[in-house]
Protein backbone atom coordinates (compact mmCIF):
# COMPACT_ATOMS: atom_id res chain seq x y z
CA UNK A 1 0.00 0.00 0.00
CA UNK A 2 1.24 3.56 -1.17
CA UNK A 3 2.20 6.04 1.31
CA UNK A 4 0.56 8.59 -0.44
CA UNK A 5 -2.01 8.56 -3.00
CA UNK A 6 -2.11 11.55 -5.67
CA UNK A 7 -5.46 11.34 -7.38
CA UNK A 8 -5.23 12.14 -11.24
CA UNK A 9 -5.23 15.71 -12.66
CA UNK A 10 -6.76 14.76 -16.61
CA UNK A 11 -9.77 13.90 -17.44
CA UNK A 12 -10.22 9.84 -18.02
CA UNK A 13 -7.99 7.23 -17.36
CA UNK A 14 -6.14 7.34 -20.37
CA UNK A 15 -2.18 8.00 -19.76
CA UNK A 16 -1.56 11.40 -20.29
CA UNK A 17 0.81 11.90 -23.96
CA UNK A 18 3.17 14.63 -23.46
CA UNK A 19 5.17 15.68 -26.73
CA UNK A 20 8.97 16.25 -25.78
CA UNK A 21 11.65 17.72 -28.32
CA UNK A 22 13.70 15.52 -29.85
CA UNK A 23 16.91 17.36 -30.45
CA UNK A 24 17.71 20.73 -29.12
CA UNK A 25 17.68 22.50 -32.19
CA UNK A 26 15.56 21.96 -35.07
CA UNK A 27 16.84 23.23 -38.24
CA UNK A 28 15.54 23.22 -42.06
CA UNK A 29 15.20 20.81 -43.93
CA UNK A 30 18.11 20.73 -46.77
CA UNK A 31 18.14 17.39 -48.39
CA UNK A 32 15.24 17.89 -50.46
CA UNK A 33 17.01 20.79 -52.14
CA UNK A 34 18.52 21.31 -55.40
CA UNK A 35 22.63 20.28 -55.54
CA UNK A 36 24.96 22.54 -56.51
CA UNK A 37 25.99 22.36 -59.99
CA UNK A 38 29.63 20.92 -61.06
CA UNK A 39 31.99 23.74 -61.60
CA UNK A 40 32.78 24.34 -65.89
CA UNK A 41 33.10 26.86 -68.07
CA UNK A 42 30.51 30.10 -67.43
CA UNK A 43 29.90 29.10 -64.12
CA UNK A 44 32.28 30.98 -61.73
CA UNK A 45 32.61 28.54 -58.78
CA UNK A 46 30.09 29.22 -55.72
CA UNK A 47 31.95 30.18 -52.04
CA UNK A 48 28.65 31.07 -50.60
CA UNK A 49 30.03 34.45 -51.29
CA UNK A 50 29.35 37.74 -53.61
CA UNK A 51 31.28 37.21 -56.67
CA UNK A 52 33.74 40.12 -56.44
CA UNK A 53 37.03 39.85 -56.33
CA UNK A 54 39.21 43.16 -55.08
CA UNK A 55 42.75 42.78 -54.85
CA UNK A 56 45.35 45.31 -53.25
CA UNK A 57 48.74 44.99 -55.20
CA UNK A 58 51.88 47.49 -54.73
CA UNK A 59 52.59 49.29 -57.85
CA UNK A 60 56.57 48.87 -57.17
CA UNK A 61 56.39 45.56 -57.54
CA UNK A 62 53.26 43.88 -59.83
CA UNK A 63 51.71 40.81 -59.19
CA UNK A 64 52.35 39.44 -62.74
CA UNK A 65 50.65 36.10 -62.06
CA UNK A 66 47.48 37.72 -61.07
CA UNK A 67 47.14 39.81 -64.04
CA UNK A 68 47.71 36.56 -66.26
CA UNK A 69 45.34 35.04 -64.45
CA UNK A 70 42.36 37.92 -65.05
CA UNK A 71 43.15 37.94 -68.82
CA UNK A 72 42.40 34.10 -68.91
CA UNK A 73 39.10 34.46 -66.44
CA UNK A 74 37.96 36.84 -68.80
CA UNK A 75 38.08 33.97 -71.93
CA UNK A 76 35.49 32.01 -69.62
CA UNK A 77 33.69 34.94 -68.15
CA UNK A 78 31.88 38.00 -68.21
CA UNK A 79 34.23 39.78 -65.87
CA UNK A 80 33.62 43.69 -65.39
CA UNK A 81 37.18 44.94 -64.54
CA UNK A 82 38.14 48.09 -62.84
CA UNK A 83 41.69 49.65 -61.88
CA UNK A 84 41.99 52.42 -58.92
CA UNK A 85 44.43 53.90 -56.93
CA UNK A 86 45.21 54.59 -53.27
CA UNK A 87 45.00 57.97 -52.14
CA UNK A 88 48.32 57.38 -50.28
CA UNK A 89 50.32 56.02 -53.79
CA UNK A 90 51.49 59.42 -55.54
CA UNK A 91 53.04 57.51 -58.60
CA UNK A 92 51.48 54.91 -60.58
CA UNK A 93 52.98 54.15 -64.59
CA UNK A 94 50.52 54.62 -67.24
CA UNK A 95 51.16 51.24 -67.79
CA UNK A 96 49.47 49.61 -64.74
CA UNK A 97 46.93 52.05 -64.65
CA UNK A 98 45.68 50.53 -67.94
CA UNK A 99 47.10 47.01 -67.55
CA UNK A 100 43.30 45.54 -68.01
CA UNK A 101 43.62 47.40 -71.39
CA UNK A 102 41.10 50.28 -72.83
CA UNK A 103 38.06 48.13 -71.95
CA UNK A 104 34.65 50.52 -71.40
CA UNK A 105 32.43 48.54 -68.72
CA UNK A 106 29.21 49.77 -70.21
CA UNK A 107 26.64 46.44 -69.46
CA UNK A 108 25.33 47.22 -66.19
CA UNK A 109 26.39 45.37 -63.18
CA UNK A 110 24.06 42.84 -62.76
CA UNK A 111 24.86 41.33 -66.29
CA UNK A 112 28.84 40.55 -65.42
CA UNK A 113 29.06 37.12 -64.03
CA UNK A 114 32.76 38.42 -61.88
CA UNK A 115 33.74 41.87 -60.82
CA UNK A 116 37.41 42.25 -60.33
CA UNK A 117 38.87 45.19 -58.50
CA UNK A 118 42.74 45.75 -58.79
CA UNK A 119 43.85 48.70 -56.31
CA UNK A 120 47.46 50.14 -56.26
CA UNK A 121 48.50 50.25 -52.67
CA UNK A 122 51.30 50.47 -50.66
CA UNK A 123 50.68 46.99 -49.15
CA UNK A 124 54.12 44.44 -48.14
CA UNK A 125 52.04 42.02 -49.56
CA UNK A 126 49.42 41.46 -52.20
CA UNK A 127 46.14 40.70 -50.72
CA UNK A 128 42.69 39.62 -52.20
CA UNK A 129 39.46 39.50 -51.02
CA UNK A 130 36.40 37.68 -52.19
CA UNK A 131 33.76 38.57 -50.29
CA UNK A 132 34.03 41.78 -49.06
CA UNK A 133 31.95 41.81 -46.41
CA UNK A 134 32.33 38.25 -45.08
CA UNK A 135 35.87 37.01 -46.16
CA UNK A 136 39.12 36.77 -44.65
CA UNK A 137 42.27 38.72 -46.67
CA UNK A 138 44.14 36.09 -48.58
CA UNK A 139 47.76 36.84 -48.83
CA UNK A 140 50.49 36.56 -51.07
CA UNK A 141 50.21 36.45 -54.61
CA UNK A 142 51.18 32.21 -54.86
CA UNK A 143 48.20 31.75 -52.53
CA UNK A 144 45.50 34.58 -54.29
CA UNK A 145 47.01 32.69 -58.04
CA UNK A 146 45.65 29.24 -56.64
CA UNK A 147 42.50 30.76 -55.73
CA UNK A 148 41.65 32.41 -58.98
CA UNK A 149 42.72 29.50 -60.65
CA UNK A 150 40.30 27.08 -58.74
CA UNK A 151 37.33 29.60 -60.14
CA UNK A 152 38.14 27.32 -63.46
CA UNK A 153 37.06 24.35 -61.80
CA UNK A 154 39.40 22.15 -62.55
CA UNK A 155 39.63 19.19 -60.86
CA UNK A 156 43.23 17.47 -60.77
CA UNK A 157 44.21 13.94 -57.77
CA UNK A 158 45.98 14.04 -54.83
CA UNK A 159 49.70 13.74 -56.62
CA UNK A 160 48.96 16.67 -59.60
CA UNK A 161 47.75 19.28 -56.60
CA UNK A 162 50.03 18.22 -54.77
CA UNK A 163 52.93 18.60 -57.08
CA UNK A 164 51.29 22.38 -58.39
CA UNK A 165 51.35 23.69 -54.70
CA UNK A 166 55.36 22.20 -54.25
CA UNK A 167 55.83 24.59 -57.51
CA UNK A 168 54.23 27.47 -56.17
CA UNK A 169 55.75 27.25 -52.80
CA UNK A 170 59.30 26.59 -54.58
CA UNK A 171 58.44 29.73 -56.88
CA UNK A 172 57.72 32.42 -53.84
CA UNK A 173 60.15 30.63 -51.14
CA UNK A 174 63.14 29.69 -53.39
CA UNK A 175 62.99 31.58 -56.37
CA UNK A 176 62.07 34.36 -55.30
CA UNK A 177 63.29 34.65 -51.78
CA UNK A 178 66.17 32.41 -51.93
CA UNK A 179 70.23 32.33 -51.78
CA UNK A 180 72.11 32.32 -55.40
CA UNK A 181 71.98 28.55 -54.68
CA UNK A 182 68.79 27.89 -54.06
CA UNK A 183 68.27 29.88 -57.61
CA UNK A 184 70.00 27.40 -58.86
CA UNK A 185 68.65 24.30 -57.65
CA UNK A 186 64.79 25.46 -58.85
CA UNK A 187 65.91 25.85 -62.06
CA UNK A 188 67.81 22.41 -62.83
CA UNK A 189 64.26 20.86 -61.08
CA UNK A 190 62.44 23.14 -63.66
CA UNK A 191 64.76 21.94 -66.76
CA UNK A 192 64.42 18.18 -65.44
CA UNK A 193 60.16 18.57 -65.26
CA UNK A 194 60.01 20.37 -68.62
CA UNK A 195 62.09 17.03 -70.22
CA UNK A 196 59.09 15.38 -69.56
CA UNK A 197 56.28 17.26 -70.08
CA UNK A 198 55.61 20.85 -72.10
CA UNK A 199 54.39 22.19 -68.46
CA UNK A 200 55.78 21.91 -65.20
CA UNK A 201 52.75 19.40 -64.04
CA UNK A 202 52.09 17.10 -67.02
CA UNK A 203 50.44 18.53 -70.22
CA UNK A 204 48.27 21.21 -69.49
CA UNK A 205 48.86 24.42 -68.53
CA UNK A 206 48.71 24.95 -64.39
CA UNK A 207 48.59 27.77 -62.06
CA UNK A 208 52.24 26.67 -61.24
CA UNK A 209 53.15 27.26 -64.50
CA UNK A 210 51.43 30.97 -64.11
CA UNK A 211 53.21 31.97 -60.81
CA UNK A 212 56.76 30.77 -61.96
CA UNK A 213 57.10 32.35 -65.17
CA UNK A 214 55.27 35.55 -62.72
CA UNK A 215 58.35 35.35 -60.31
CA UNK A 216 61.67 34.59 -63.28
CA UNK A 217 60.08 38.22 -64.49
CA UNK A 218 60.00 39.46 -61.33
CA UNK A 219 63.51 38.32 -60.16
CA UNK A 220 64.76 39.10 -63.41
CA UNK A 221 65.49 35.29 -64.11
CA UNK A 222 64.88 35.68 -68.07
CA UNK A 223 67.99 38.19 -67.89
CA UNK A 224 70.57 35.13 -67.08
CA UNK A 225 71.41 32.28 -69.24
CA UNK A 226 68.91 29.68 -68.23
CA UNK A 227 69.18 25.79 -68.99
CA UNK A 228 67.48 24.70 -72.36
CA UNK A 229 64.29 23.36 -71.55
CA UNK A 230 63.32 25.66 -69.54
CA UNK A 231 64.12 29.00 -72.16
CA UNK A 232 61.69 26.83 -74.30
CA UNK A 233 58.90 26.87 -71.72
CA UNK A 234 59.01 30.43 -71.09
CA UNK A 235 58.77 31.14 -74.93
CA UNK A 236 56.04 28.63 -74.63
CA UNK A 237 54.20 30.96 -71.85
CA UNK A 238 54.88 34.15 -73.52
CA UNK A 239 53.49 33.01 -77.10
CA UNK A 240 50.36 32.74 -75.05
CA UNK A 241 48.22 36.59 -75.09
CA UNK A 242 47.82 36.51 -71.68
CA UNK A 243 51.25 36.08 -70.77
CA UNK A 244 52.47 38.52 -73.40
CA UNK A 245 50.37 40.76 -72.13
CA UNK A 246 51.23 40.90 -68.47
CA UNK A 247 54.90 41.28 -70.08
CA UNK A 248 54.04 44.29 -71.51
CA UNK A 249 53.49 45.67 -67.85
CA UNK A 250 57.13 45.67 -67.84
CA UNK A 251 58.75 47.52 -70.59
Amino acid sequence: MPMYQVKSYHEGCASLRVDLPTCMYRLPNVHCRTSRPAPNAGHVQDYGALKDIVINANPTSPPLSLLVLHQLLCDHYKVLSTVHTHSAVKNVPENLLKCFGEKKNTQPRHEYQLGFTLIWKNVPKTQMKFSVQRMCPIEGEGNIARFLFSLFGQKHNAVTSTLIDSWIDTAIFQLKEGSSKEKAAVFRSMNSALGKSPWLVGNELTVADVVLWSVLQQTGGCSVPVPTNVHKWMRACENLAPFSMALKLLK
